[in-house]
């Protein structure tokens, strides 16, 4: 136990009395205190089984469960997101694991390249120095030493916030073991041909100074314009054709312009020279077919180094390519007058040139989209330039499908499932249109490409192990290349490496593959495309663990996806710094609990659904946990009552689902009937990653059916006075414990702190496991009582109508009145369950009545009608009013019914208890208003 646990829960104190919980629940009184308790004694960490133990485990129909931890950035703090992810994972793990299952969750940190690069860098701003003042190495282990520092950062939150991860296991992408395996996977690659270099068009950051990929550029709008550019013809007087472009700047690097081969407009000028405004160049006019009539001039100029589709035009006609800029944005030698001007200035240089020449045309607004760095949002440029590519659609030198094509097969043959399952669409849309995947990055923190450039004869060697030769030619004179490879290369590899590959472990025979990845839409191709492209790869030939060949099914990295909404504000409206509205998950912790905001995220996920975060309601779900806490102190009080009257409660009963006689009380058969049917309620939507629906079963269960009924009407029995029925107390105390340590359990995934301290208080430091985490989950289902649970309805039903009547009629609070019924149904269990609705109704007798006096306030249910004694007068016309409304209410609800039930395609469709819970509510709902009106005709 903590420490500190034991004195708070020991079972006397010095002077022999016991201790009690505090009055008030207060969160931070024991959240630090279990968090720093589950790291200590390494609760979650998992052994890997042998053989013969996982086989009893499967015999027993439990099952490894392995989910991965999308590691966050090294640079990173935690955000809703993070926090959502978590929760929701933390939820299933601890879920899986007290079902029996080995639930193993891996943490790990991303070394973040770009990002890790630029905070160092900004760090060396502030001293006034560039990392190449420092030089590569130098920078590098400064890089190193700043992640020893602060890279722990959003590693420790998660700690704090109690993640049952198993730290033994925590990896950070740039470990020595991980290094080998991306090493290893970029050399297969390589050498099955699916690894080329070469110059093309690439995403160039001029802040980061490196290429990035598609999925690294956020995309936007914003309000541009449109300039139209006369290129005069040569041999011709006065003569011109005009292009269109939003980028004038680039025209320094034009080698030709394109129109359409079909674009009678232009015929004549196919083959013949124009003049490059501001330069002394003639280019070509071609025709091609990539060329639009309609936009613009139905003429464009050709950049084949600043555009991709120009490289392409380019490619096809045998251009040259002209590189005005260098890596910083800035115009280059080129460029010519204009060298070392700013991309931006140089725009603005070059189109006062061409206005003082004659030559700028018409300037229209025009809307563009531009594309920024994801990571410092700087415009990015289109730049040729020399990189790494992996070939994704390309077929291997050994024969077989591409990796696209495996990823691809892996969602349609149902080896994957993707939840919710319109994104199983969006991904394979994307798979099917996929480009190769630029792995290289000009930077220096990352892994550095292993491949080695030869000076005497120009060849590329990709190694192993550092090579002191050219394996061509035998020179010494080699140098590696000076690229890292993209980050995502090493953690779409984690599947795999996590678990020892390319070494053949014990480990990847247990935990591969995966049985979840939980993640959000902004990373599907990223990063759940990449793992599944590499994992499908690497691990086909690794054998399974009894020695056989691994099918197609079992070389997915994962076997199901859940991808989680985003977190908006309480509007619905993302969450951006410029707006003001990020909210900070550490503050709403420190203000209302961890629990308190689990439950938040856990009630409001819904598959599909963005979260609108509400902070009311998270004030909500910590008088939540209030409610509980003080359930607990009703309980503990009760316990010790009994020890005074000499009465122990076995505390060997708990730990299983509690059970009844037949015989018993109706609320305790009730009660254990319900905590059954709720447990395999939240089962179930948990199963189907139904979060919203797992917690509000729960909210209901211990906050309706045991804290506002339940423990209520127990009330009545926990006497251990003298000349009390001792043993109906000891019973009902032992229901109530047994149900309240069941319920706990059941809270446990969603509230792990408070469940912790309340059932290691049931033991009072006698608890049979280490952690409520490490006991059993109810599973539900094995007892049901529907004559229980019917009866217990009714009861319910008649004391929220005389508690209505009481408020409509205006009794007083402390007042106990009598009560008339008339049934509409045999066999109501009101008379035998008298003494429940008079403490709980505040009612001193019930009469059956054949009938009710005119002018009392009658309130109708499809089983009965009751009505109030009390000789206050009715405010007859309030009466009325209140009655117009609830008629209307239910016109609505019937005509809601009944066009539903009229509808074919819905009773197609819809579940078959749902159709009948329909047809049920239409005839309750016609009696009721029948009841209505005779009630409204009574009163004239």
């Amino acid at each position: 136990m903590p420490q500190g646990i034991e004195k708070e829960h020991k079972m006397k104190d010095a002077d022999g009395a016991r201790s009690e919980l505090p009055k008030a629940y207060d969160p931070s009184a024991i959240e630090d205190r279990w968090a720093e308790y589950w790291v200590r004694e390494r609760l979650f960490e998992v052994k890997t089984p042998e053989p013969a133990a996982l086989e009893r485990l499967r015999a027993a129909g439990h099952d490894v469960f392995t989910i991965l931890l999308p590691p966050p950035n090294v640079t990173g703090r935690l955000h809703m997101g993070h926090m959502l992810n978590q929760t929701e994972m933390d939820i299933l793990t601890r879920w899986r694991r007290m079902r029996g299952d080995l639930a193993l969750w891996l943490p790990g940190t991303d070394h973040a390249g770009i990002a890790t690069q630029m905070m160092v860098e900004r760090q060396l701003a502030e001293e006034g120095k560039k990392r190449q003042d420092l030089g590569r190495a130098a920078f590098v282990e400064r890089v190193w030493e700043w992640r020893r520092h602060y890279g722990g950062a959003i590693l420790e939150q998660m700690k704090r916030l109690g993640a049952s991860v198993d730290w033994s296991r925590e990896y950070f992408t740039m470990d020595e073991h991980l290094s080998v395996a991306v090493r290893e996977a970029f050399v297969q690659l390589y050498e099955q041909g699916l690894i080329y270099r070469g110059a093309y068009i690439v995403n160039w950051c001029p802040r980061c100074q490196t290429g990035i990929s598609d999925l690294e550029v956020a995309h936007e709008e914003q309000n541009g314009k449109l300039w139209e550019i006369r290129y005069p013809v040569v041999g011709a007087h006065d003569e011109f054709v005009t292009v269109a472009t939003t980028r004038p700047e680039t025209m320094l690097g034009d080698v030709a312009v394109a129109v359409h081969p079909l674009d009678e407009r232009y015929q004549k000028y196919l083959g013949r020279k124009l003049r490059l405004p501001l330069t002394d160049r003639e280019i070509p006019v071609i025709a091609d077919e990539w060329v639009k009539s309609d936009f613009g001039t139905g003429a464009v100029k050709v950049t084949p180094a600043h555009d991709p589709n120009d490289f392409e035009i380019g490619k096809r006609h045998g251009l040259p390519s002209i590189n005005v800029m260098d890596e910083t944005a800035h115009m280059n030698a080129e460029a010519a007058a204009y060298a070392g001007l700013d991309r931006y200035v140089a725009r603005k240089r070059v189109l006062e040139d061409l206005e003082a020449q004659g030559l700028l045309g018409v300037v229209r607004e025009h809307v563009n989209t531009i594309g920024k760095c994801d990571r410092c949002k700087t415009v990015v440029e289109p730049r040729l330039s020399t990189q790494w590519f992996v070939a994704v659609n390309q077929a291997p030198k050994s024969g077989g499908d591409s990796l696209a094509e495996r990823a691809r097969k892996a969602a349609r043959e149902g080896h994957i499932r993707i939840t919710p399952e319109q994104y199983a669409k969006v991904y394979l849309d994307w798979m099917n249109n996929i480009y190769d995947w630029c792995i290289s990055r000009q930077l220096w923190w990352g892994h550095r490409i292993p491949a080695w450039h030869c000076a005497a004869c120009k060849q590329i060697i990709v190694a192993r192990e550092d090579p002191d030769r050219c394996s061509h030619c035998g020179s010494g004179e080699i140098t590696q290349e000076t690229d890292v490879l993209d980050t995502w290369f090493s953690s779409g590899l984690l599947p795999v490496s996590v678990f020892g590959w390319p070494r053949p472990t014990r480990d990847f025979n247990v935990f591969y593959p995966t049985q979840l990845l939980v993640t959000g839409f902004d990373i599907l191709f990223l990063w759940v495309s990449r793992m599944i492209m590499l994992g499908c790869w690497f691990s086909k030939d690794v054998p399974m663990g009894d020695g056989s060949k691994r099918e197609a099914k079992d070389t997915v990295p994962f076997r199901e996806v859940y991808i989680h909404a985003l977190v908006r504000d309480a509007e619905r409206q993302k969450m951006s710094k410029t707006k003001g509205n990020v909210i900070d998950p550490i503050e709403i912790v420190e203000r209302y609990g961890t629990d308190a905001v689990r439950f938040t995220l856990a009630s409001m996920a819904s598959p599909g659904t963005d979260i609108a975060f509400s902070e009311a309601r998270t004030e909500g779900y910590r008088a939540f946990a209030n409610k509980i806490w003080n359930a607990a102190r009703f309980i503990f009080m009760n316990v010790e009552k009994a020890r005074e009257a000499g009465i122990e409660v076995d505390r060997a009963a708990l730990g299983a689902m509690p059970t009844v006689a037949g015989n018993a009380p109706i609320e305790a058969r009730w009660i254990v009937a319900r905590l059954n049917a709720e447990a395999a309620e939240v089962n179930a939507a948990l199963g189907e990653y139904r979060f919203h629906e797992a917690a509000s079963t729960v909210y209901q269960f211990f906050w309706g059916d045991f804290c506002d009924w339940y423990v209520e009407i127990v009330k009545l029995q926990l006497d251990f006075g003298d000349g009390a029925n001792k043993a109906a107390a000891k019973a009902a105390l032992t229901t109530l414990l047994q149900t309240f340590e069941s319920a706990l359990r059941l809270l446990s995934p969603f509230m792990p702190f408070l469940t912790e301290e309340l059932w290691h208080a049931i033991y009072e430091g006698a608890a049979p496991a280490r952690s409520v985490a490490l006991t059993r989950y109810p599973l539900g289902a094995a007892h049901t009582d529907d004559q229980a649970e019917g009866n217990f309805a009714l009861l319910q039903e008649l004391i929220v109508a005389v508690r209505a009547l009481r408020r409509d009629i205006g009794v007083e609070e402390k007042l106990a009145v009598p009560v008339r019924i008339r049934a509409t149904q045999d066999g109501l269990p009101f008379a035998a369950h008298a003494e429940i609705i008079q403490r709980l109704a505040r009612v001193t007798e019930i009469e059956a009545a054949e009938t009710l006096s005119e002018g009392g306030g009658v309130r109708s249910t499809p089983h009965f009608d009751v009505q109030v004694v009390y000789e206050k007068k009715i405010d007859a016309a309030a009466e009325r009013e209140r009655l117009t409304k609830e008629l209307a209410k239910q016109e609505k609800a019937l005509a809601s019914a009944e066009k539903q039930l009229g509808n074919p395609a819905f009773l197609a469709k819809a579940p078959w208890h749902i159709v009948e819970g329909l047809k049920k509510q239409e005839a309750e709902t016609r009696l009721l208003m029948e009841k209505t009106r005779k009630a409204l005709e009574e009163l004239g």
